[in-house]
């Protein structure tokens, strides 16, 4: 007897040292600043992401200034929110961008053949992007339509948004109420133009981007360069951006796409709350996925542009799953759970480690539409565990990346395909700032398991360590319309610093952010 429990406490003792993870961070040593870019947000004519959205109209009851809902932008200011995309997506290569602006009543409506076959009546266009964008205090990025537009038409909106001298384009801005130019820096020369924007091979596009982006500049002002974006590749067609960075000259060439929704099966994306541990799994594991589409970009893009003057931009990128039960299926209206402050995480620190070369993101998208901040019903907000993720990673904007250094134990599930094998439990990004603080984000993607964590930072002095948590009962938890703070952050007084060295543990499913000083 004596033997058999002195054999399992030596079995549980190697166990616990197997758990063990040791971190090392270079605290003096980093090269690369994390663009606050990687966090920016999308923002499509689909559902009730802009209608009953961002935006409820000037008449509405509930508080607004000039028709943007006064909760929402309170939110996103929290967030501080880098940049905003728009009007898609599959619906920017529908937009015809004049029907959006003059007298509301005057506004042609159209129907949205993408998504839901709705009716629009074009009281959102262009100038209430645009004061969307200064509500927000936020970056504005516009993508044009080459799929059922012309050169001419995109280049009179950027001669309509930006020419300040005397012009049709600047005269009519004008005329609806806007003298001074908008001066939009960055357009994306048209949106998935290998599916939705126009179905092309990557060779054609190549050969109309140069087309279009011959024509959309801004060389009556060299001061104000406009900053060119290539519809990029979905996944992993590594071909697509090759053709791109080989046929593109790189002096019309900004910044180039690419677009990973976390989604294990496209004929059925499993449920948005009631999902399975394994389908929970198969989520993770494509999302987990983002790691390799990312260096297979980067070494095509490295070959092309080794000085890295081209931006990489995960443009779209997040969970999408069956829609609610009881909503539009054309709406992508889905519950918010930790499964998604999980994908999030792991994503952005990811996006974050690789700040060499992805220099811009936006998560799909920002209200009430697949990976969504932000719900809402009626007058009703609720901000989602993702918002909470989000905000938890602020202070990566603008930080310096440091050097992290560790070995992830595995999260394994039985099963087939995406459904079962090994991924890494845990993720980690860790940066500087201005004033010298260290920032180290770190999340668990374990089901079970928590795992104990011993970071050795090297090459500085530190003392004190605080931090927030993101956890729940259960991966399925969300934040309801009833109960709106069932998932939100909390202080985490577990992690304990001596000599240099930062202990902690780190629970299943969970998020926890450290400020060292």
């Amino acid at each position: 007897m004596k033997k058999t429990l002195l054999l399992a406490f030596v079995l549980q003792m190697a166990h616990l040292s197997f758990a063990q993870v040791k971190v090392s961070i270079d605290t003096d040593l980093g090269e690369h600043t994390i663009s606050k870019h990687i966090y920016g947000h999308f923002s499509e004519h689909l559902g009730r992401c802009i209608y009953d959205g961002f935006y409820v109209g000037e008449n509405s009851n509930i508080p607004n200034i000039n028709g943007m809902r006064t909760d929402i932008i309170d939110a996103f200011k929290r967030l501080k929110i880098p940049n905003l995309r728009w009007p898609g997506g599959c619906f920017a290569d529908t937009y015809h961008w004049k029907d959006g602006i003059g007298p509301k009543e005057n506004r042609p409506s159209i129907v949205n053949t993408h998504w839901g076959g709705v009716t629009e009546d074009n009281s959102f266009g262009s100038h209430e992007f645009m004061e969307l964008c200064r509500q927000l205090g936020t970056e504005p990025y516009i993508s044009g339509n080459v799929g059922s537009g012309t050169v001419q038409e995109m280049s009179d909106w950027v001669q309509y948004m930006n020419f300040k001298g005397d012009s049709p384009m600047s005269k009519l801005r004008a005329e609806n109420g806007h003298e001074e130019p908008f001066k939009v820096k960055y357009w994306g020369i048209g949106n998935e133009t290998w599916g939705c924007g126009g179905n092309m091979t990557a060779e054609y596009y190549a050969n109309i981007y140069r087309q279009y982006a011959t024509y959309v500049n801004s060389t009556w002002d060299p001061k104000e360069r406009l900053f060119k974006i290539a519809s990029g590749a979905s996944d992993g067609d590594y071909h697509w951006t090759e053709v791109l960075m080989r046929d593109i000259p790189l002096r019309m060439l900004d910044g180039v796409g690419v677009h990973h929704y976390s989604v294990f099966d496209w004929r059925d994306k499993g449920p948005d709350v009631d999902f399975t541990d394994s389908q929970y799994f198969a989520t993770m594991n494509t999302a987990m996925e983002m790691e390799e589409i990312v260096r297979g970009h980067e070494t095509i893009m490295d070959k092309y542009d080794p000085q890295k003057r081209v931006a990489m931009m995960v443009d779209e990128w997040g969970g999408w799953y069956n829609v609610s039960q009881g909503t539009n299926p054309g709406f992508l209206y889905q519950q918010n759970t930790m499964r998604d402050a999980m994908l999030a995480a792991a994503t952005l620190n990811i996006f974050n480690n690789h700040a060499d070369r992805i220099r811009w993101a936006n998560l799909a998208q920002a209200v009430n539409v697949l990976q969504a901040v932000i719900l809402t019903e009626g007058a009703k907000m609720i901000l989602t565990p993702t918002f909470h993720v989000m905000e938890m990673y602020v202070p990566h904007h603008e930080a310096k990346l440091l050097p992290t250094h560790f070995k992830s134990p595995d999260f394994t599930m039985e099963g087939t395909g995406k459904f079962g094998g090994k991924l890494p439990a845990i993720t980690i990004s860790s940066s500087k700032g201005a004033d010298g603080k260290l920032f180290v984000s770190i999340c668990n993607i374990a089901l079970k398991d928590s795992h104990n964590l011993e970071i050795d930072l090297r090459g500085g002095e530190f003392a004190k360590v605080s931090g927030k948590i993101l956890a729940s009962a259960k991966v399925n938890d969300y934040n309801g319309f009833d109960t709106p703070n069932k998932v939100v952050p909390k202080a985490f007084n577990g992690a304990k610093i001596m000599k240099n060295k930062v202990s902690l543990t780190i629970p299943p499913t969970s998020v926890i952010t450290l400020t060292i000083e």
